[in-house]
């Protein structure tokens, strides 16, 4: 199981002994959270995959009825997310970064935001829920935009060591 582990963070067993505890703990649970994440994809993509097909066998899926579209496209995204945080937690592991990446929670918070805005019914929604997703948008996106330039500085910087 070690040598998995190893191979699965491209490192060598000499590195893996140079790692603390804790870095070997965190390592560990990343993949078991990757793990999980990628059961939980499997049986979202067999769920949407169920669902379009029966629907399209029954004949009640129209494509072109808005409720449907909010319903499939909201079911994609919900897999997208995932797939996105998994990824991002294997990027983690395989860089040897901290887990918690800024830019990484903030991406998938607005993919969840974006998911929500599409799947949104105006009809049955208030200005004041429209109004604090659009806020919470512009908070992540400056958040993004300040995180991803604080990065750029510190390539910069190190670039010019």
């Amino acid at each position: 199981m070690l040598a998995n582990f190893l191979r699965l963070r491209k490192m060598t067993h000499a590195e893996w002994s140079a790692m603390s505890l804790y870095e070997k703990f965190e390592d560990a649970i990343v993949i078991v959270l990757s793990g999980i994440i990628a059961i939980v994809v499997i049986a979202a993509v067999w769920s949407l995959l169920r669902e379009v097909v029966t629907s399209l066998v029954l004949g009640a899926l129209d494509p072109l009825d808005f409720a449907t579209f909010q319903t499939v496209f909201g079911m994609i995204f919900t897999v997208v997310i995932a797939l996105e945080f998994k990824r991002s937690l294997l990027v983690a592991a395989e860089r040897g970064f901290g887990i918690l990446q800024v830019r990484t929670i903030i991406l998938i918070a607005l993919l969840a935001i974006v998911r929500k805005f599409i799947i949104l019914d105006l009809a049955d929604t208030s200005a004041a829920k429209v109004a604090a997703l659009s806020g919470a948008v512009l908070a992540l996106g400056a958040v993004f935009w300040l995180v991803r330039d604080q990065d750029r500085h510190e390539r910069l910087e190190q670039l010019q060591e």
